[in-house]
């Protein structure tokens, strides 16, 4: 078979070298590119793939249309939005995604930014570098706190630990699925949850169900004064109503790693003129563990399918 990797994996060549080693050995071609987000120039390098492997490049419908041989499509990544998963379930292709690679990763950005905007990271370190005080700059403790999540999967149950670890009161939103509540972490409607929460965490997929989640009505049914980290998809966030409620003090401040496109952003973008908002460019899954446990997944997500036994699958 043919197998074709369309973007980095960012791990080391010696690395992927070891990974690819047993399915050449096996009769297999292995090829990897530079991402290319051109439509016509990946269709050009994997139109007579069986196997396609991508991280969080997009693959349009056009793209797996044109790849008539392609059986398996091997995603190095959580969500799947980014990927046309309905061409690939006409045309009959398996697909598998990573899960589980970043849940540490993930949510310890998460607590980071918890403890940032909490502490005024970015204002003391700017008055330091001034040579100013922290005047009027002192912060609140993470502990004792309570801590809502959207989304309770790997990543949001991990965030749920650590925050625990804290001293934080961990509830979650009951609306994506029937979880029943524990000491740990109590599961209750939406707005009861916003209502109760120092700070809101979202770690949900995209779906129709928690696109703009978070927006102006929901944000006016949160504490004012509370704190938002979206470590999850851009799109399950108004950025516009979010951008309202911190320029107009509703909420205190907000974590942001993903947005509705992919960075670079537009210069204009909402949330890149807030106060008290840390901005990242979506990078919570980007460390060197993870990706080394990533591109373990990935491949063991081949010899898998190669087997009949398809892990982490999507379709």
């Amino acid at each position: 078979m043919k197998i074709v990797l369309l973007e980095s994996l960012a791990v080391s060549q010696e690395l992927l070298d070891q990974y690819t080693a047993p399915l050449k050995a096996a009769g297999h071609t292995f090829e990897a590119y530079e991402r290319d987000d051109d439509p016509n120039k990946q269709i050009e390098r994997v139109k007579d793939a069986d196997i396609l492997m991508i991280a969080n490049m997009p693959l349009k419908g056009q793209v797996i249309e044109n790849c008539p041989n392609l059986k398996f499509i091997d995603i190095a990544f959580t969500g799947v939005d980014h990927v046309d998963i309905e061409a690939a379930k006409k045309r009959g292709i398996s697909v598998s995604n990573a899960s589980g690679y970043s849940n540490d990763s993930v949510a310890e950005l998460t607590l980071c930014m918890m403890l940032s905007l909490l502490r005024n990271v970015p204002q003391v370190e700017a008055r330091c570098r001034s040579g100013k005080t922290k005047d009027g700059l002192v912060g609140s403790e993470l502990r004792g706190k309570t801590v809502g999540i959207i989304g309770t999967g790997a990543i949001g149950s991990r965030v749920g630990e650590l925050c625990r670890a804290f001293g934080c009161r961990t509830i979650a939103y009951n609306g994506f699925s029937s979880k029943i509540s524990t000491q740990e972490m109590e599961y209750m409607p939406l707005e009861e949850m916003l209502c109760q929460s120092d700070i809101v965490t979202l770690h949900c997929p995209v779906t129709e169900q928690s696109k703009n989640i978070i927006n102006a009505e929901s944000i006016a049914s949160m504490k004012d004064g509370a704190i938002l980290i979206n470590a999850a998809r851009g799109p399950v966030v108004d950025s516009q109503a979010l951008a309202d409620a911190l320029n107009g003090g509703k909420l205190a401040g907000a974590g942001i790693d993903v947005f509705e496109t992919e960075p670079p952003l537009e210069p204009e973008h909402p949330l890149l003129h807030t106060p008290n908002t840390i901005v990242t460019p979506h990078v919570a899954f980007a460390t060197e563990e993870s990706m080394e446990k990533r591109a373990k997944i990935v491949f063991d997500n081949i010899h898998k399918w190669m087997d009949g036994k398809q892990i982490n699958q999507i379709i």
